[in-house]
């Protein structure tokens, strides 16, 4: 993870946060000015970014927005004061409602980035300033270093390609907190592929079957937000155990998207929340799962039941499904 580490500083009326990145200082200059690739881990995992635009010269703005698993919205737009390519900028740090005003009651940041290059890379400082120590702790106590450390500890997989973060590596899943959970896959093929794999009947009864001996007795995806979905299975190499799951979409912008709810069918008590997103690059397509658990225990209880072997003997089956499509 490249954050070292994120300090408010009460006495000085800041946030620092440092972080080492593994790549040349103009590499990552261009991952932090350029639109698409600040969509990829400006936010934390659960609150994506969009990039309206971003005018990188003084007196330009760039103009964002985070989509909660709800659907929530949270704005905000930089006024870019002082520009010094390639190693770093200033700007002004507003919080916005959709109209791009300004919000009232929300404190205005002054932004510094710098960058400079280490034996290793890019050593990276971003430091807030705020106008009072009030509005400093107000952006804390609205999670800011929580928030800013997931959403940078992502930038290290920006800086490569797709198939240099996740080629030949099957599923990967990280422990981000005590109840997020992230998985990775590299899928060979286009995203709208991958896409219509995870909402189409009949495409999903082909690969979404997990270890040999498995069939899917059962399915009905969710293509709209507010719609259920459920899906079962029965194992047709052991005695015949059965199970599946149910629950609600949450959000669905497709082909980029799809956050849902998932509880074990006939099981009571709290399930997760899947938050799925597709970035494609070179007719590859990264899907990351970032996965809510309701506590530490039912994370490790349920990782502890072979889900990661699961999950990847049904995206290896969907590669091959892909193909003739």
């Amino acid at each position: 993870m490249p954050v070292i580490d994120v300090v408010p500083d009460p006495e000085a009326r800041t946030i620092t946060l440092t972080a080492d990145l593994a790549a040349p200082v103009e590499r990552v200059w261009r991952a932090m000015t350029d639109p698409r690739q600040l969509e990829r881990f400006w936010g934390p995992p659960t609150w994506p970014a969009t990039f309206e635009h971003v005018d990188l010269r003084v007196g330009g703005t760039a103009r964002y927005f985070m989509t909660g698993p709800n659907g929530e919205y949270a704005g905000g737009k930089w006024e870019f004061l002082e520009i010094n390519e390639p190693h770093g900028y200033t700007a002004l740090d507003h919080f916005v409602g959709e109209d791009g005003e300004e919000l009232d009651g929300m404190p205005a940041m002054r932004m510094v980035l710098e960058l400079s290059p280490t034996d290793d890379g890019t050593r990276m400082v971003t430091t807030h300033h705020f106008d009072s120590v009030e509005a400093l702790e107000q952006v804390v106590a609205m999670g800011h270093v929580e928030g800013s450390t997931l959403a940078i500890n992502q930038l290290d997989r920006v800086l490569l390609s797709l198939r240099e973060f996740a080629e030949g590596k099957g599923t990967q899943v990280e422990l981000l907190t005590d109840t997020l959970v992230r998985v990775t896959r590299l899928i060979e093929g286009p995203r709208e592929l991958v896409w219509r794999a995870h909402h189409e009947e009949e495409l999903l009864r082909r690969w979404m079957l997990g270890p040999d001996g498995w069939e899917m007795t059962y399915c009905s995806p969710a293509t709209e937000a507010g719609q259920s979905y459920r899906w079962g299975w029965r194992n047709t190499a052991g005695e015949g155990e059965e199970f599946g799951f149910e629950g609600e979409a949450l959000l669905i912008e497709p082909p980029r998207r799809s956050v849902t709810t998932e509880r074990m069918v006939g099981m009571d008590g709290p399930g997760t929340v899947n938050d799925m997103t597709l970035v494609e690059e070179d007719g590859a397509t990264l899907l990351t799962l970032v996965i809510t658990y309701p506590d530490r225990e039912t994370r490790d209880m349920i990782l502890a039941t072979g889900m990661t072997d699961g999950m990847e003997a049904s995206y290896a089956r969907l590669e091959s499904t892909l193909a003739p499509v």
